[in-house]
């Protein structure tokens, strides 16, 4: 799970539809206020401006038709002139056109439809000088919303080639480890995401109180080809203030893009588009590890602030804090239901008499018919005894292994 430790001041949160409803607020006041102050024109300046501003889009329409049908048909469309059509005319544009078709029934005069030509020629000009484009926060929640943010790629590649498959198979290294070497103070594997996407070769670079201690048992697996392919987690010491904790951490390698783009002029990537992207990625990456079942449970993400300046040991204190923030969870498998599971309906008649005597009867069966709450150690739920009765050869008794 992700940390909580001021997340919520860094991390930016989903764009709500409060745009949408204050320009609809307004739309409405003003055309209030225009029928108030000219009731008789009103109907037919309003069908005038409808006219020309569907006329507008409609041509702003054929010329992006017009480029994608002569230049890109056969690369982008496959031939496919329907298509071509969809991408550059929405479905507001037609019905706009029928509009039209029903306005053209309005006898307009000639200084209207003078107005009219000049309407659409400024708008025209303007579009083209970009002046009427999308500002930039309406193109950045076009990208979170359709998903097509550089951080959105790289969590989903993050989750499917890395996570997806180790996270799983997590609990089984550090039970192996665990049983030879001593209980680490967390099982999750700790995912470090600097908001600067400076990524170091070692821990130790950043903070000399975070030392490796040693790798935990490999996984390999075919991969893309690759027979055998190696995939590591390595346990680290951490030590503050004569405690130590140990703890498997890593930082998150697709950072490490985010980093170099930024470097790199033909990216167009800057220093504060990295810092907007990294968030996006820690907020990507967390719903789809908290949506995978897999995966639940089994990671903390831990973001850097990398405004920590003069602070030569802020690695190490930053996850012990959250170390110690998780002494007080309990750590669980993921639960998994048997498929097709029977649930056992209740005797009725003579034999369920009898066979209610019989546990009066015998106390020690571990199967009561009143609940009972009971307490024990954190475990997995796979290591709950299960139920192996043979129902042919000992009728009516139930068993535990």
């Amino acid at each position: 799970m992700s940390g909580v430790m001021g997340e919520d001041g860094l991390v930016p949160r989903a764009r709500s539809s409060l745009p949408v409803v204050c320009t609809g607020g307004l739309g409405l006041l003003t055309l209030l206020c225009a029928w108030l102050l000219d009731s008789d024109k009103f109907m037919e300046r309003t069908v005038v401006i409808a006219f020309c501003i569907t006329v507008e889009m409609f041509i702003h329409s054929m010329c992006l038709f017009a480029e994608e049908w002569l230049f890109h048909s056969r690369q982008r469309y496959q031939g496919r002139i329907n298509e071509i059509f969809q991408a550059c005319f929405r479905g507001r544009v037609i019905l706009g056109m029928c509009a039209i078709s029903l306005g053209l029934g309005w006898s307009f005069s000639e200084e209207q439809w003078s107005t009219m030509a000049l309407t659409c020629a400024i708008y025209l000009l303007l579009k083209c000088l970009g002046v009427l484009g999308p500002a930039p926060v309406e193109i950045s929640e076009i990208c979170e919303t359709k998903k097509m943010n550089v951080a959105h790629g790289l969590a989903w590649s993050f989750y499917i080639g890395y996570l997806k498959f180790v996270l799983p198979d997590l609990h089984n290294k550090v039970s192996r480890y665990s049983s030879t070497r001593g209980n680490l103070s967390s099982p999750r594997l700790h995912i470090l995401l600097p908001l600067n996407a400076k990524v170091p070769a070692k821990p130790e670079e950043e903070d000399t109180n975070v030392v490796f201690h040693e790798n935990l048992p490999e996984l390999e697996r075919d991969t893309a080809g690759v027979r055998n392919r190696s995939y590591k987690n390595s346990v680290y010491k951490i030590t503050q203030n004569n405690e130590a904790f140990s703890c498997v951490l890593e930082y998150a390698t697709p950072l490490l893009t985010l980093y170099q783009m930024s470097h790199e002029s033909s990216a167009g990537f800057g220093e504060r588009e990295r810092k907007q992207q990294v968030l996006l990625f820690y907020r990507t990456l967390s719903q789809i590890l908290e949506n995978s079942l897999e995966c639940r449970n089994r990671y903390r993400l831990v973001l850097l602030n990398d405004e920590h300046t003069g602070d030569p040991h802020y690695l190490s204190r930053e996850i012990i804090q959250h170390l110690k923030q998780q002494d007080g969870e309990i750590y669980m498998d993921p639960i998994q239901e048997p498929p097709n599971e029977v649930h056992p309906v209740p005797e009725e008649g003579p034999v369920g008499n009898f066979n209610g005597a019989l546990r009066a009867t015998f106390p020690e069966d571990p199967v009561s018919s009143n609940p009972t709450l009971m307490f024990s150690q954190p475990q997995s739920l796979r290591s709950e005894p299960v139920e192996t009765t043979d129902y042919f050869n000992q009728p009516n008794a139930r068993r535990w292994d």
